[in-house]
């Protein structure tokens, strides 16, 4: 596989290890074979390292000493909680902006709700969301808070996310989601954010069994 530049080389094999996992590449139990994954990245076996810890640290892999790095529990309940654990923190996100919407953020919101509405294709809708909801964090979120959202979205790919209904799917809980923050109602603002996770624990988990990787 060739380099990818512009992208950590740890952040290629975190990306690499949750595909397997989400592909049924890899299941609960199984060995992280850091030699292929070196060989199949073309990297140095320190990216590798460092992509395990991060994955421990975000509770999808678990070391055990002089053995190795295994995959964790993944099943049904699994994604649920990662999902939850999103929904919460994007929540206090969410309800600190609407307890103090300034005026850049409301115009970001503005922006955001025309692009939600008028993006050509599920691609420019799901970079919306993402360009949105990056926007709230850096505003709102000091750096604990700012890590805590990054390790739970270790089950919230973005590719995932780029399906034909996505649109249809998430664009009437962003507008409640805007909606709220923009009337100072930090309480629905959390209510949009649960929603949302909860939404996309379902879509996950409906594919997945779908496609054999969970249940199997």
């Amino acid at each position: 596989m060739p380099k990818v530049y512009g992208v950590k080389e740890k952040d290629q094999v975190v990306d690499h290890i949750i595909d397997m996992i989400l592909s049924g590449q890899l299941r609960t139990g199984d060995r992280i074979d850091r030699t292929r994954i070196t060989k199949e990245l073309g990297l140095s076996r320190i990216p590798v390292q460092e992509a395990i810890l991060q994955l421990e640290h975000d509770g999808i892999l678990s070391t055990r000493y002089h053995r190795g790095a295994f995959v964790a529990r993944f099943d049904e309940a699994t994604i649920r909680e990662h999902h939850e654990l999103y929904g919460i923190l994007t929540g206090i996100v969410a309800a600190r902006a609407a307890t103090n919407p300034t005026p850049r953020i409301l115009a970001h919101l503005d922006s955001s709700l025309r692009t939600f509405r008028t993006a050509a294709d599920s691609h420019q809708f799901q970079q919306a969301c993402w360009a949105y909801r990056t926007t709230l964090n850096e505003e709102y979120a000091g750096p604990r808070l700012q890590a805590a959202i990054r390790a739970s979205q270790s089950f919230v790919p973005n590719s995932f996310w780029k399906y034909p209904d996505n649109q249809a799917d998430f664009g009437p809980i962003y507008e409640e989601e805007i909606a709220a923050i923009r009337r100072g109602d930090p309480e629905a603002a959390r209510v949009s954010c649960d929603k949302r996770a909860e939404r996309m624990a379902k879509i996950m988990i409906d594919e997945l069994s779908a496609s054999g990787v969970l249940g199997a």
